[in-house]
């Protein structure tokens, strides 16, 4: 029996830039320190973006420290009205605190990556030593930190031109948090280079100390030039199809300035160049924007191509038919962009579907409809690779065909049995089923709605299974008999890439997806193990927010109890007005609209979707758990663990 205590004195509290310094990783990269001179870097160029600086300039110095130096309006410098304490000291000591949470109202970043303020705070807490100069007001003015902490106040230290303004920041990373103390040059040097492309006009060099080399862009031409160059060589289909739009102040479904420009290149192969940034912040992961300008392309084709009459009888086009053989280089503007993860790589705002999607599609039906030889290659070119994909999916059919099952008749089937791309959704209940139906892309989602709750099966005979109907009916619809761990079972048969379980998000729709979990560990285990299962995650809120400065209306969704409260408190930083909002909870999936089902569960872009692996205590623990849970002679067993564990549970859900 353990004798550790625990008591008040227990709970440590961590302060200031601790919680960096204990856990990195939750904030940034760790096998090298790029991720902390990025957000340096990243501050310097928000200044350009914000139409301020000219210049960036960024020095390899040779003792192993970085510097970054920019021409914009310099830090300021004056005591924080609240805090009582200089802002350049808040901005590299303050975990929450900087000039891009302040959207409204002409706020000093409207358009930033910078969105949870913890950036350049995160490249203090990890250096050995860090040295800001701001230029301001025709001062100069140093401050100084050491592992974090404040080494030397800010004090000033000369006068300098009242035209002279701008940040200079030295930065040297401490190589105990990294798995490298070396910051790879080359993808330096591709940041860099990017960040001159996205700034048309703006000058970005380079230095090396140690080599003397230096490297210097400033591109006029913007992302055009970039693409051509990346693309040297490549045959293309058709001309560079370039664009630009962004929202105006009257603009009834975006912010002011909301918006995208864009190059795209078709080419014989595949894409080879493609990259995309929000704010300037490359998002090496993609996300919604480029979700947004998929969208946009496939519907401006398939348009100009059926108005044309350019589609063969049963031939469908999807998105990917015409997106396969683009590369493209695209900048978003998004006011509020929410990113996934404090690294930023990924772009998670559902409206950057839409706004990028409406600006593409538009432009690029007025490019098709002016240059029509150009839009019969694109439709022809899209066509083919359609008739390929359809092809190979009826050489699967044909084999799987083979079977004597009949599907079940509540079963609502997808067109699509490429199993890279179908998903069948085991949806609670036959209300929340028609919404589904109704809101899915028929293309390829099926839909198979349960009555009630799945029997357990964790201690059914197989050969008793199918005396449940509900299981006989996933079974057949999945297309692969029960099975248990140790075998190989047959998969050929298998219907769909991935089966989705969507339940309600509240207590009961959980313990239908224990059951339903259970039955697939048990009975189902290859699929589990080859990645075929998921949990769809349907939010339990729905916040609907008023228009407030040069933010529209909107509606945000929210999981759970946790990320309703961050949500409000990120509105309330906002400066929306406190309760202005409305809350609306759900009671099940049957209240959702079609609409509201597609977009906030099923849409691939927007959706948030669980995929299900073993626990961290691999196949054997996971056994182990699942027998406890739900095996019937458990009950003391079951008891001892919710009595040790009962304190965990969100009684809110």
């Amino acid at each position: 029996m353990s004798t550790t205590r625990y008591d008040e004195s227990s709970i440590r509290v961590l302060k200031g830039l601790e919680p960096v310094r204990q856990r990195p990783a939750m904030y940034t990269r760790t096998d090298n320190p790029l991720h902390i001179v990025q957000e340096v870097i990243d501050n310097a160029a928000d200044e350009a973006l914000a139409g301020f600086a000219r210049t960036l300039t960024v020095t390899l110095l040779e003792d192993g420290g970085i510097q970054v130096e920019d021409d914009g309006r310099g830090i300021p410098v004056g005591l924080h009205p609240e805090e009582n304490a200089p802002v350049v000291e808040l901005v590299f000591t303050r975990l929450h605190a900087g000039g891009k949470f302040d959207k409204l109202n002409g706020g000093a970043y409207a358009f930033s990556g910078g969105l949870h303020g913890v950036g350049v705070s995160v490249t203090n807490a990890l250096s050995r030593r860090l040295e800001v100069l701001v230029w301001r007001d025709g001062q100069a003015n140093e401050i100084v930190f050491a592992d974090g902490e404040l080494e030397q106040p800010l004090a000033q230290t000369g006068t300098v031109a009242k035209r002279k303004t701008g940040t200079r920041v030295r930065v040297w990373p401490d190589p105990k948090y990294f798995d490298s103390p070396q910051i790879p040059l080359a993808q330096l040097t591709h940041i860099l280079h990017s960040k001159a492309v996205l700034l048309e006009g703006v000058t970005v060099e380079l230095v090396q100390q140690k080599t003397g080399q230096r490297q210097q862009w400033c591109y006029q031409d913007g992302l055009r030039g970039y693409l051509q160059e990346e693309m040297e060589g490549v045959e293309l289909l058709v001309p560079l199809f370039e664009g630009r739009q962004y929202a105006p102040q009257d603009d009834d479904n975006f912010s002011p300035g909301e918006g995208a420009h864009w190059v795209v290149a078709w080419t014989l192969d595949s894409g080879i160049t493609r990259e995309s940034y929000v704010n300037l912040i490359p998002t090496s992961a993609g996300g919604t924007h480029e979700s947004g300008l998929r969208d946009g392309l496939y519907q401006a084709v398939r348009s100009f191509a059926e108005l044309h009459s350019l589609i063969p009888k049963g031939v469908k086009l999807q998105a990917e038919d015409v997106f396969a053989r683009a590369s493209f280089v695209l900048s978003a503007k998004v006011l509020d962009p929410q990113f996934q993860g404090q690294i930023k790589e990924k772009l998670n705002s559902r409206d950057a579907v839409r706004l990028v999607s409406g600006y593409v599609r538009n432009a690029l039906e007025l490019h098709l409809h002016a240059n029509v030889d150009q839009g019969r290659k694109l439709a022809e070119v899209a066509v083919r690779q359609a008739q390929a994909r359809t092809r190979s999916a009826q050489k699967v059919e044909k084999r799987k065909s083979s079977g004597v099952a009949v599907l079940p008749g509540k079963l609502t089937d997808c067109e699509s049995h490429d199993l890279e791309n179908s998903e069948l959704f085991l949806v609670e209940g036959d209300s929340a089923g028609g919404s589904a139906k109704m809101g899915r892309d028929k293309e390829f989602q099926a839909i198979l709605p349960l009555r009630g709750k799945v029997l357990n099966a964790w201690e059914v005979d197989r050969d008793r299974l199918f005396a449940n109907q509900e299981i006989h009916d996933i079974s057949v619809a999945v297309g692969v008999d029960p099975h248990d761990a140790q075998s190989e079972p047959d998969l050929s048969g298998l219907r769909y890439g991935r089966i989705c379980i969507l339940s309600d998000a509240d207590v009961d729709g959980s313990h239908i997806q224990v059951l339903l979990l259970t039955l697939f560990f048990r009975h189902f285990p290859k699929l589990i193990e080859a990645g075929h299962v998921y949990v769809a995650r349907p939010p339990l809120f729905r916040v609907d927010v008023p228009a407030a400065g040069k933010r529209p209306a909107r509606k945000i969704y929210c999981l759970d109890q946790g990320e309703l409260d961050a949500t409000l408190e990120k509105l309330r930083n906002e400066g929306i007005r406190n309760e202005s909002w409305s809350i609306s909870r759900f009671k099940g999936l049957g209240e959702m609209s079609a609409e509201q089902l597609w977009d906030t569960t099923m849409n691939p872009d927007t959706r948030r979707l669980l995929p299900v692996h073993w626990g961290e205590d691999g196949l054997d623990g996971t056994h182990a758990m699942f027998t406890m849970l739900m095996g019937k002679g458990e009950a003391s067993a079951r008891r001892a663990w919710l009595e040790e564990k009962g304190n965990l549970a969100d009684l809110d859900v």
